[in-house]
């Protein structure tokens, strides 16, 4: 500054200026570095994006044409259906109300001459060939016969043959026990001849009614003949069951 002042210049050796470049460069360098190393560092840790890939798709089909508007049916005519006039020989009843009353031509009552075949006093519309006041009502059927009760056999109806007999069995436990007696027994006979009931009236054991019953039912008679038809009957057997001991 005094140096210009006074005007007199100073010149500095050329090898002075030489520390001010490369400070000034070491200063620029290091700024750098600062500036350029959080940006190289973000660089590194951001996520790498993916690669797009682009699908390109067929057009879609043009959508099918509308379908062509529908006609309306003509509205059907209404049918008429011709009825046949009805026939004057009918008796039809008047539609309009008669202006005066009439009185009937004579011999009206002629007319009517009714049906052929028909009876007299008959219902018009009836059956031909009808029975005045309807057909009498059919009789109730007959009562069943009545069941015949068996003829009991005595008096002037004599017992019918006994065609086939069995004899009852004695039991050897009866005559060890010693057991004998009269079984009195009331049996009635069908149409054919065969057993169909029995009954004991009189009891000589238990064991010796079991057996005269089993020998009775296959009994076996010649049929009863009354008047031309057969008939059941009813008799008294009597079976004795006696032991005899030898002296």
């Amino acid at each position: 500054m005094f140096d210009l002042i006074t005007g007199k210049t100073k010149h500095l050796p050329s090898h002075a200026g030489l520390p001010i470049v490369l400070s000034t460069t070491a200063q620029a360098l290091a700024v750098t570095a600062v500036l350029a190393l959080p940006v190289l560092f973000v660089a590194e840790q951001l996520p790498e994006i993916p690669t797009m890939m682009a699908f390109v798709a067929p057009p879609p089909p043009p959508p099918p044409p509308p379908p062509p508007p529908l006609q309306r049916a003509a509205p059907a005519k209404p049918t008429v259906q011709a009825h046949p006039a009805p026939s004057t020989s009918e008796l039809v009843a008047p539609v309009e109300t008669p202006k005066a009353i009439e009185p009937e031509p004579a011999g009206a009552e002629a007319l009517d001459e009714g049906v052929p075949g028909g009876v007299e006093g008959g219902v018009p519309s009836g059956v031909v060939g009808g029975v005045v006041g309807g057909l009498p009502e059919a009789p109730p059927p007959p009562p069943p016969p009545a069941v015949r009760a068996p003829v009991r056999i005595g008096g002037q109806i004599q017992t019918p043959t006994l065609v086939h007999r069995v004899e009852p069995y004695y039991p050897p436990v009866a005559v060890d026990a010693h057991l004998q007696g009269i079984v009195i027994l009331e049996a009635i006979v069908d149409k054919d001849g065969t057993v169909a009931e029995v009954k004991v009236l009189r009891s000589a054991s238990a064991l010796l009614d079991r057996e005269a019953l089993l020998a009775v039912k296959q009994w076996r008679y010649s049929p009863l003949v009354l008047n031309g038809q057969r008939e059941r009957f009813i008799l008294t057997v009597t079976l004795s069951f006696n032991l005899q001991f030898k002296s």
